[in-house]
């Protein structure tokens, strides 16, 4: 007979390695290319050293001469705090009871749940793979009725739960879910009563805002500071931009691989671009030669230029290209996917005054790139 007890046994014993193998390998091509690890984490921090140019103790002398003297400005700190990423399942009492004489029904009721958690988890931590780390999500330009259009509507999903700040950081609507979205017309439809006060509001994941892992949008950004350290001060946390402006060439293309290589000493290994962006350097790729593809980790397929991977990603900004090497990127974590458990060792706990119980994913982590100098972004690319 099925219990909460046994289900509890399924959940540790069964389920948790084949969904953390799913999230981690399976979820996004470029999270699967970067490394997991627990190495330089501090408490609740990751404090990284990261190398910065070249070491000072070298150089040519006399025969009896001073040797070279070494320099001390070869290493910078690298901050930052782990970020608390979570994912829930919630399975009725009512439902437990009815499959509880039937192994195999209760099999199918844990299946549904752990697809839909994996599929809500995949969504959004590869969203936040391409984010800033704010959890903002877009802005909203007009109002109408429940009807919300905003400057983009790719990072939004039908069942997804938002809160809505206005320019001063001052709650306008927490808690709505997001029941249509129209991508085309950059809309969403919430739930709830029309906010009037939403125009020019800025929406976030559900208690989320300020509090994700510090993605592509932070290390591509303007900001002055990263990591802890002033961008001013330290140049090589600015990556390489090459403003395209129009048609994508392979010469504009292999122009911000060599720029890495020849500041960074840095070798291209990955590409990541938006839909419209592959079509069209797909289109100049076959205009006069095969197009050849690649199997990556986790099984996805990707064409490729001069031998490195093109991955198109949903969440990439329009018209951009992002020109990495995944070997100066690290998910530093605390440990790897696990069940929150209560004092008794119990993962399913009921929800306090309804019968329902719900099971809590959680990963402490945080991307970091230990030589932003190292990376390239192509922008104002015309898509196809």
């Amino acid at each position: 007979m099925i219990t909460t007890s046994s289900a509890d046994g399924v959940l540790k014993s069964y389920y948790l390695d084949a969904v953390a193998e799913q999230l981690n390998k399976t979820a996004n091509p470029l999270l699967a290319a970067i490394e997991q690890t627990t190495s330089d984490v501090r408490g609740k921090d990751v404090v990284k050293a990261a190398v910065v140019g070249v070491h000072g103790g070298v150089g040519a002398g006399t025969e009896d001469g001073s040797l070279p003297a070494v320099g001390d400005g070869s290493y910078a700190k690298l901050t930052a705090t782990l970020k608390n990423l979570y994912g829930r399942i919630e399975i009725s009492d009512k439902a437990i009871r009815a499959s509880s004489a039937d192994d195999g029904a209760f099999v199918d009721l844990l299946n549904t749940e752990m697809e839909q958690l994996i599929r809500s988890s995949s969504f959004n931590f590869g969203r936040m793979l391409f984010g800033d780390g704010s959890g903002k999500l877009g802005t909203v330009s007009a109002v109408s009725g429940t009807t919300y259009t905003l400057d983009s509507a790719k990072n939004f999903a039908v069942g997804m739960i938002v809160d809505l700040f206005d320019a001063d950081g001052t709650s306008v609507g927490a808690g709505r879910t997001v029941m249509g979205v129209d991508y085309a017309n950059k809309k969403i439809v919430l739930s709830g009563a029309s906010i009037s006060a939403a125009a020019n509001a800025v929406v976030y994941v559900q208690g989320s805002k300020g509090l994700e892992i510090t993605g592509l949008g932070a290390i591509f950004s303007d900001s002055t500071t990263l990591y802890g350290l002033t961008r001013a001060d330290h140049p090589w946390l600015n990556p390489v931009e090459v403003a395209v402006g129009g048609a994508i060439t392979e010469a504009a293309v292999q122009k911000a691989i060599d720029l890495v290589e020849e500041s960074a000493g840095s070798r291209v290994n990955f590409i990541v671009c938006s839909w419209g962006v592959r079509r069209a350097l797909y289109k100049v790729l076959s205009a006069y030669r095969r197009i050849d593809t690649v199997e990556l980790a986790g099984g996805a397929k990707a064409i490729t230029f001069n031998g490195i991977p093109v991955v198109a990603d949903r969440f990439c900004p329009s018209g951009t290209m992002y020109l990495l090497n995944t070997d100066d990127f690290r998910l530093h974590q605390l440990c790897d996917w696990q069940w929150l458990e209560g004092e008794n060792g119990r993962i399913l706990a009921q929800v306090p005054g309804k019968p329902v119980y719900t099971a809590t994913l959680v990963k402490y982590a945080e991307l970091l790139c230990s030589r932003p100098c190292g990376q390239a972004v192509l922008t104002g690319i015309t898509e196809e």
